[in-house]
């Protein structure tokens, strides 16, 4: 994939929108309002609620005219006592429905939340490989906290304020009109500018929050980054490097807020300042109706009330807007994400594999990360079953692109990768990995004890069991050794145990899943060398009945091999056994010179042959 756009690289949302395929989608209503489905029934109650307070809220403007109207002159204390009887009782109803209000819009939120992060990882567990290669993994952890967190607001709360402000606006509208049309003639004129602004406002403010959103990602992002590189940072004194690097991105999320602000920041005081004019003119024009005698005081006074539940609402919209776009400018990002398809496709017919016998063809495969640049060119591999097959060959060859071919993670440009004849594009995933293991220099173990990673492998085993397969291939010995022995917490990503016991329990946790198809991809290069003997004792019999690939820099781990393929620019340019390549005084000759000499064994090719 191209990253570049022009002859500049594609920023992060670029590239994001480069592999999902499409642009940002600035349409969110459409998308959002099937969010609610699941919590329809909480939100409706939380509605209902509101409709009642509203209710509510209109009764002690009734209430208060009718004292001033009919009670204090002559005064009626029974009148008085039923109206403030009535007042309490709507502060009452305000506080016992506030807080059910609040035990069902949490309720909605906490399922709507739980739904939406559950289905953003479920997607992103469903994404091929490259998508990851080629996106931060701060970006994604934003789109699933942050960004889903900013949707709450926007879908929960909103909607019944919104509601709400709306009926009060309406319920005030018609009850000025009842009172005196004149009244709601004044407010009427505050209304199209209030519109105008609010479409303005909209729009300013969904684009200023959209960019607030993208630099709140940019320097979460790179604080996932420093927390998994810490040690590299550490190690070539970059700290202060890194925090003016981070501070540069806290600089720029802070400058795209403070605009956000400044920008939208005149919508409240604009609003005030119709308030202050819609009040104006009603005691002006309520005035002049009690000098006339066609408004008493109570109604003038119910009339101020209801003026400021019409023109209260306006002053709320800018907060409900402002909600509205910075959730939606988030909501965009979520589903742009949910709308990165993945890039490898299992068929709707795919098939099942049986247990295989373990052969292998790549048969003249042509791949590249990037078209321009292809990795691999119409290389033609046989591996037959059981074999020992070693690859070796310069950095950035394409030795590794091989396993990510052979397990799936890429497909190739040409040619096809086949098991025992299967072409495995055309079979299922789950049963293709099930019977392919793979052990990475670097694996990565899970939070939890070291029973717990094994268990992985195969879940329904007895802790005997999998003590049994650590045994098997003489690592009992080590990992007993540790603080608790098969219980020792292996910290984060395995930090808590030395690289030799992380590979030590991934090599029991292969042994374990008993694939057919073993990939070793230099699964011995970080260890020392009394580990390494350790490892090498493992490895000879986790391999033995299958077939095994084994992708190595240290020579001596692979002369075993019953075959060496040397892979060069992406081409097989040599294939036999270690004595044979030796003979050949070719390139993997030259490699294990090099090799040998580095290890302080300075032997020639036909000594070494010999041994």
């Amino acid at each position: 994939m191209n990253v570049l756009a022009g002859d500049r690289p594609l920023s992060d949302l670029e590239l994001e929108e480069k592999l999902a395929n499409k642009a940002l989608d600035r349409g969110m209503v459409r998308r959002l309002l099937p969010l609610l489905h699941p919590v329809r029934r909480l939100v409706a109650a939380v509605i209902a609620i509101e409709l009642v307070q509203v209710l509510a809220i209109f009764a002690r403007p009734l209430l208060i005219g009718l004292v001033i109207d009919r009670a204090l002159q002559p005064f009626d204390a029974g009148l008085v006592a039923i109206a403030c009887a009535g007042l309490a009782g709507t502060w009452a109803l305000r506080f016992a429905l506030g807080g059910l209000s609040q035990y069902f819009a949490g309720s909605a939120a906490t399922e709507l939340l739980n739904t939406i992060r559950s289905r953003v990882f479920a997607h992103v567990q469903s994404l091929s490989v490259g998508y990851f290669d080629r996106t931060k993994a701060g970006r994604i952890i934003s789109r699933a906290d942050r960004d889903v967190d900013t949707l709450e607001p926007m879908l929960i709360q909103c909607p019944p304020q919104l509601l709400s402000a709306v009926l009060r606006l309406v319920l005030a509208a018609a009850l000025l009109w009842a009172i005196a049309p004149v009244l709601l003639f004044g407010l009427a004129l505050v209304v199209p500018v209030l519109l105008l602004a609010t479409i303005a406002f909209k729009r300013l403010a969904q684009r200023s929050w959209g960019r607030v959103a993208e630099n709140r990602s940019r320097f979460t992002a790179h604080l996932v980054e420093t927390v998994a590189g810490v040690r590299l940072i550490k190690q070539v004194g970059r700290e202060a490097e890194n925090l003016a690097r981070y501070r540069g991105l806290l600089r720029d999320f802070n400058t795209s807020l403070i605009a956000g602000s400044a920008r939208s920041g005149w919508f409240a005081p604009f609003t005030g300042l119709l308030t202050t004019a819609g009040l104006a003119l009603t005691l002006v024009i309520g005035g002049r109706g009690i000098a006339l005698g066609t408004l008493t005081l109570g109604e003038l006074t119910q009339s101020l009330f209801y003026v400021f539940l019409f023109l209260g609402p306006l002053q709320e919209f800018g907060d409900l807007f402002e909600r509205f776009a910075n959730g939606s400018a988030c909501a965009q990002r979520i589903f742009l994400l949910l709308d990165t398809e993945p890039e490898i496709r299992e068929l709707p017919a795919a098939i099942e594999l049986p247990r295989l016998r373990g052969e292998i063809h790549f048969r003249n495969i042509g791949f590249g990360y990037h078209p321009a640049r292809p990795v691999i060119r119409d290389l033609d591999l046989r591996v037959a079953p059981g074999e020992m097959l070693a690859i070796v060959g310069p950095t950035g060859h394409g030795k590794s692109t091989l396993v990510q071919l052979l397990t799936r993670f890429y497909d190739v440009d040409s040619g096809a990768v086949l098991v025992d004849g299967h072409d495995i594009r055309n079979v299922s995933e789950a049963s293709l990995r099930k019977q392919v293991g793979v052990v990475l220099q670097d694996n990565v173990l899970f939070g939890g004890t070291v029973l717990d990673n094994l268990r992985l492998a195969r879940p329904g085993a007895s802790d005997a069991e999998l003590i049994d397969a650590a045994r098997a291939l003489d690592a009992d010995e080590v990992l007993r050794a540790l603080p608790h022995g098969y219980l020792t917490a292996v910290g984060p990503l395995g930090a808590n145990l030395s690289q030799g016991q992380r590979q030590l329990v991934c090599f029991v946790r292969a042994y374990l899943a008993d694939p057919v198809i073993l990939v070793l991809d230099e699964a011995t290069s970080a260890v020392d060398i009394s580990t390494e003997r350790r490892i090498q004792a493992a490895l000879r019999r986790l391999c033995h009945g299958r077939t095994s690939m084994i992708i190595a820099h240290r020579l001596a781990t692979i002369r075993d091999a019953d075959r060496i393929a040397v892979i060069r620019d992406g081409a097989i340019v040599e294939l036999g056994h270690h004595a044979q390549l030796l003979a050949r005084r070719g390139i993997y000759a030259d490699l294990w010179r090099v090799y040998d000499d580095a290890a302080g064994r300075s032997r020639s090719p036909e000594q070494a042959s010999a041994l």
